[in-house]
């Protein structure tokens, strides 16, 4: 059996990623209810106890809502920074069986071989990281107000990539709901990444290696789905980049499981 990936949901308000392949069960960010996973996971006939490990990419509560509620009482290993451990503790208060990485290494956790890499987003210690399999490499990048060097020359390997398309510009300035503290935020190099600003991301990193692409944490109030994916197939149709199929990740429900 190939890798398998699964987007159990992406966007504003909770995040969540399941990985599967011979020996292992990862789950990338809880940022769901541990009931809402635990339902989600039910549709790929699989329950939290058997997951191999969490990964956390950092401490914001879309990424860790549910991470206690699946975690601690199976004794889930749960992989993370020392920064990102420290904040999860004080939010939650829970018994969980912390295993810590030094942010820019790299662990195995069964036959997947993890690489970290630091993104700039106002948390802790926030990370992303890549999933080496025997079929190919998974990247996760979101939650990043720039595209920094380091974030293309890590995510440049990858087969299948999830990236963080969070807002249309003009949408977030024109929202009547959020305050002007709020929105220069979300525009900072430490905020979140517009829909051009993913595009010109793949124009960076383009290459035959790059086949699936997921469009994920969109903004509910300042991005539409139709209008992120149009941004990014333009793009793709400008780099002649037919080979990339694009995928935008929803805060609902599941995408598709992917077989690499």
């Amino acid at each position: 059996m190939g890798a398998k990936l699964t987007i159990l949901g992406s966007g504003s308000a909770g995040n969540a990623s399941y990985v599967e392949t011979d020996e292992t069960r990862l789950l990338v960010d809880a940022g769901f209810s541990g009931r809402q996973i635990r339902q989600r996971l039910a549709t790929l006939g699989r329950v939290p106890e058997n997951l191999t490990a969490v990964l956390i990419t950092h401490e914001h509560s879309d990424h860790i809502s549910g991470l206690a509620a699946i975690a601690e009482k199976a004794r889930i290993p749960v992989y993370c920074n020392r920064a990102t451990k420290d904040e999860i503790v004080r939010i939650t208060s829970a018994k969980l069986d912390f295993r810590l990485f030094v942010t820019g290494g790299g662990f195995d956790v069964g036959d997947i071989s993890v690489e970290t890499f630091p993104i700039p987003h106002d948390a802790q210690d926030p990370v992303g990281y890549i999933l080496h399999t025997n079929s190919g490499n998974i990247g996760f990048a979101t939650d990043l107000g720039h595209v920094t060097k380091l974030v293309l020359e890590r995510i440049r390997c990858a087969n299948a990539l999830v990236l963080e398309s969070n807002h249309d510009v003009k949408m977030l300035q024109d929202c009547p709901h959020r305050p002007w503290s709020l929105k220069q935020r979300i525009l900072s190099r430490h905020g979140h990444l517009s829909n051009e600003a993913a595009a010109d991301c793949i124009q960076e990193i383009m290459s035959a290696d790059l086949r699936h692409l997921y469009l994920g944490h969109l903004s509910r109030d300042c991005n539409k789905p139709e209008l992120a994916q149009r941004v990014m197939s333009k793009r793709l149709q400008t780099l002649g980049a037919t080979h990339v199929q694009l995928n935008v990740a929803d805060q609902k429900a599941a995408c598709a499981t992917l077989s690499l």
